[in-house]
């Protein structure tokens, strides 16, 4: 079986938080495998996002690096994992 490691990231306030939520990805990066980001977009620019990554590494480090995340105010880091047989 293989399974498919990712993380959802929901950043409330994006202009606030964002240098602080850069330095945590900047902190896990050798286990960032693939990054995708989302916000509104156009005449509106979102203060809210959701970033999607899909990890290597061992639960430990998953886990500090969610522990990271989820002490900076208005971030929320939760895992998914999604397995083929």
């Amino acid at each position: 079986m293989s399974c498919f490691k990712l993380m959802a990231i929901a950043v409330n306030h994006r202009a606030k938080n964002a240098a602080e939520v850069q330095g945590v990805l900047t902190k896990y990066g050798c286990m960032i495998t693939v990054r995708l980001g989302l916000h509104e977009a156009g005449n509106v620019c979102s203060d809210s996002g959701l970033i999607i990554l899909q990890l290597s590494g061992t639960p430990e480090e998953s886990e500090s690096f969610a522990g990271d995340l989820n002490s900076i105010p208005g971030v929320n880091a939760k895992f998914i994992e999604i397995c083929t047989e």
